[in-house]
């Protein structure tokens, strides 16, 4: 008797927009194949208009789960039927997943972007200036004021929402956090430990963008990271290691999300080696890189 085949993997994918930039689908599906796993990974393009039906198209196919990225990641908490604890806190979402038919948010920004942050430079104690106040931003300011940083700088454009993070790390982690204006070239100051982008500036396919920051301000014994991870040598990270700093990529941060979303999905801890090399091949990273 021929053994019967089940051609009916289990669903995952991401929605964002744009959406063609985004290298997740490759190490993802990389996991599953290296691990044996009946899942395959769908990289969707969805505009803000259409999210609530894209999340209903997910449930109506029985979808295990999927990544929101940019620009959904607050948006699509009104259309889930839960949050998990840190999503709650940071009030955006990058993973979701179904629990018994009930749509549960949760994020893992933050402690992937921290994970990777920490391999280089513990944030605890430490100065921290942090550009953006998005969902990405907002996820990785509440992970490192969990994991102990001392101060924290939001720079951002919007007021309104920059204070907004000031105010969740202040009221509900006990961190100490301000709020600066970014409406002229920033200058970072010379105190600052660990310097972060965590807006979308520079990313595919607008690589030649530059944050308007005064680049003299970099100093050699900063720590920079991008949580961009395409391209991953931003012009961030390509400046400040010219200047000497020591640099953190959004790859890495890219992996250690991966790894925890697939826990997830799956119940399976994957190999983020496998992971980190499907990237370095599909955005074409030589091991010198």
């Amino acid at each position: 008797m021929s053994k019967q085949v089940d051609f009916l993997p289990a669903i995952t994918g991401s929605f964002a927009q744009p959406a063609s930039e985004n290298p997740t689908v490759a190490m993802i599906e990389a996991a599953y194949r290296h691990h044996g796993l009946h899942f395959r990974y769908v990289n969707c393009e969805v505009a803000p208009e259409e999210l609530k039906a894209a999340v209903a198209g997910a449930k109506a196919m029985g979808w295990k789960g999927f990544n929101c990225s940019i620009p959904h990641k607050v948006a699509v908490v009104q259309h889930l039927d839960g949050l998990g604890e840190s999503a709650q806190l940071i009030g955006a979402v990058n993973t979701i997943v179904n629990r018994n038919g009930l749509w549960i948010g949760e994020n893992t920004d933050g402690k992937g972007f921290v994970q990777a942050l920490k391999e280089v430079v513990d944030p605890a104690g430490k100065k921290v200036t942090l550009f953006g106040a998005g969902g990405a931003a907002r996820a990785v300011a509440v992970e490192l004021a969990l994991a102990g940083a001392a101060n924290i700088t939001i720079v951002n454009r919007n007021e309104s929402r920059g204070k907004e993070v000031v105010d969740l790390l202040n009221d509900n982690i006990g961190a100490t956090a301000v709020y600066q204006c970014w409406t002229d070239k920033y200058s970072i100051e010379p105190d600052t430990e660990i310097v972060i982008n965590a807006t979308s500036i520079g990313l595919f396919p607008h690589t030649g963008d530059r944050l308007n920051i005064n680049f003299e301000t970099v100093l050699p014994r900063m720590v920079v990271a991008d949580g961009i991870h395409n391209p991953p040598k931003t012009h961030l990270l390509q400046t400040a290691a010219a200047k000497g700093c020591r640099t953190v990529d959004g790859l890495q941060m890219l992996v250690n999300q991966g790894v925890i979303g697939v826990k997830y999905w799956t119940g399976v801890d994957v190999d983020p080696a496998v992971m980190h090399q499907a990237l370095k091949k599909v955005l074409n990273i030589k091991e010198n890189d």
